[in-house]
């Protein structure tokens, strides 16, 4: 297993090859988000979202995140064009903002059950973005086995799934309340976990539409 160390949130030449490589092979990565650390691979690879599942040991109905570089990318996934969707993507990305959307492509089964929904946010971390820039969209669900606590620190996901890794990105410690997650799938927006950004924050932006209700 490698562990590469980034210098000012940018990697290397040679870092950037060892990471497209290990990904390009369905296998799975360690890495710094803005608020934890994150085991991933790429998003649409059933390989690494299977072993993602098997390394968390998280239940099959559960979908699994995912972070893009941009909205633009973010947008070759799911629908980000008009509406609530687009409003908030505008105002709160990059940042801690998850959405629960309707896909625009198939995705693996194995990632979102039946592959017609996902759960996308840009981050505001470069170094997790520049990681997207290189392979695409990636699963960020908490490295962690389901159930354990989220890891803060690299050493700390590397105790608890590095078993399962091939690679890990060591951005310093993290830290701080997860992501907002609002799924706009349904008849109106919905609030599933508030976080680092206010439900009331979200509501405001939503209030032009008239569905500013949860």
């Amino acid at each position: 297993m490698i562990t590469l160390r980034p210098g000012r949130e940018q990697l290397d030449a040679g870092q950037r090859r060892q990471i497209a490589d290990v990904l390009a092979r369905g296998l799975l990565i360690v890495y710094p988000t803005d608020t934890l650390y994150a085991l991933g691979g790429r998003a649409r690879d059933p390989r690494a979202a299977a072993a993602v599942r098997q390394a968390k040991g998280r239940p099959p109905d559960k979908a699994l995140p995912v972070v893009a570089a941009d909205v633009e990318q973010a947008g070759l996934l799911c629908d980000l064009r008009e509406g609530c969707a687009a409003r908030l993507a505008e105002r709160f990305w990059p940042g801690p903002l998850t959405l629960v959307l309707r896909a625009v492509v198939k995705l693996p089964e194995e990632l979102s059950e039946g592959g017609a929904t996902l759960a996308v946010r840009v981050p505001s971390r470069e170094l997790t973005r520049e990681l997207c820039r290189l392979a695409g969209p990636l699963i960020a669900t908490s490295a962690n086995r389901s159930g354990r606590p989220a890891a803060a620190t690299c050493r700390e996901a590397l105790e608890e799934i590095g078993g399962a890794v091939a690679l890990a990105v060591d951005g310093g410690a993290g830290g701080g309340p997860p992501s907002t997650l609002v799924d706009l799938t349904g008849p109106s927006p919905r609030l599933l976990r508030e976080g680092a950004i206010p439900w009331s924050d979200v509501a405001a932006i939503l209030e032009p539409s008239g569905r500013g209700g949860s």
